[in-house]
């Protein structure tokens, strides 16, 4: 029997490699009917000032709308969107994942630089080594 996803969760951050993700969960909620999906984003806190953190939650709606738009636009009826506050790494898959009873996460494999990921760690490594659903982590296309 063919493995059906019910609820795909797609992290998105701004990034291009979270672009492709998103276009990818497009494409596995297409093939999967009836599926929901939920597109996350999460406002990692840390370091913020109050001007700074309502600048960027404004950017962030805005982000997440456009994505509701272009999923609906491509057929996709069972959308919905997350914005939180705090840590990708412990929200995406200890709260949101299991508020929305995801059974797949789509997330790209890095939206910082070098830098950033030798001194925070990858989302995407943290969230496949917590997630207790399935995890497609999305590479750049070549």
């Amino acid at each position: 029997m063919k493995h059906q996803y019910k609820s795909i969760l797609v992290g998105i951050d701004g990034s291009q490699e979270a672009e492709y993700a998103f276009q990818k969960s497009i494409r596995i909620a297409k093939r999967n009917k009836d599926s929901k999906l939920t597109i996350v984003n999460v406002i990692n806190t840390s370091g913020f000032e109050s001007s700074a953190l309502r600048r960027t939650q404004k950017l962030s709606e805005d982000l997440v709308k456009d994505y509701e738009s272009q999923a609906e636009a491509e057929g996709i009826e069972g959308v919905s969107s997350v914005i939180e506050f705090g840590s990708p790494k412990t929200l995406i898959t200890n709260e949101i994942a299991e508020s929305v009873k995801a059974d797949l996460i789509v997330c790209g494999a890095t939206g910082l630089n070098v830098v950033e990921r030798f001194i925070t760690g990858s989302v995407s490594g943290a969230i496949v080594r917590s997630a207790t659903c399935d995890v497609l982590v999305v590479r750049k296309p070549e």
